[in-house]
């Protein structure tokens, strides 16, 4: 089982920064990050959130899986060791098996119904607020410090969507 994809290259970052400054929908951008992510770290499932700070809440803006996680929903994502990590310190996470998503996740059930053991949510931030979580989940044990940063350098792509929306 190989957890590399293939590498990040730098005209994978081009072509990010040449849609995202042309005319388009968020969702075309969040669609080809989608299918980067698919290319260079792997997954089984794909969502994008949106912080509400005012609410201490998130909102799913993109899903790779509509029918398990629809977009629109908000959660609210404060308080945990998840957000403490992620909204608070701005930090990679990662919940590398079954034990550490159960942990983690309320919807561990749902989670483990997809064949996911492990998760990584990415940060979304500028100008040390965060704006969202890039999340990326896989097989247990899936993820490595390759795969975190390369989807740091792909998650800001995001972040001029978020800031205009």
């Amino acid at each position: 089982m190989s957890h590399h994809q293939r590498a990040l290259t730098t005209g994978d970052l081009a072509e990010l920064a040449r849609l995202s400054a042309a005319p388009h929908e968020p969702n075309e951008l969040y669609s080809a990050i989608d299918r980067l992510v698919q290319d260079v770290i792997g997954h089984r499932l794909f969502t994008m959130m949106r912080v509400h700070e005012a609410e201490s809440k998130v909102e799913r803006i993109y899903s790779s899986n509509p029918a398990a996680y629809p977009v629109g929903g908000r959660k609210e994502k404060r308080g945990t060791p998840w957000s403490r990590a992620v909204l608070d310190r701005g930090e990679v996470f990662i919940a590398r098996n079954a034990d550490e998503v159960r942990e983690a996740f309320a919807d561990h059930a749902l989670i483990a119904s997809l064949g996911i053991g492990s998760i990584m949510n990415i940060p979304i931030a500028y100008r040390d607020r965060r704006l969202g979580t890039m999340n990326i989940s896989h097989e247990a044990g899936w993820f490595t410090d390759e795969h975190a940063s390369a989807g740091c350098l792909i998650a800001a792509f995001v972040v001029p969507s978020l800031l205009t929306d």
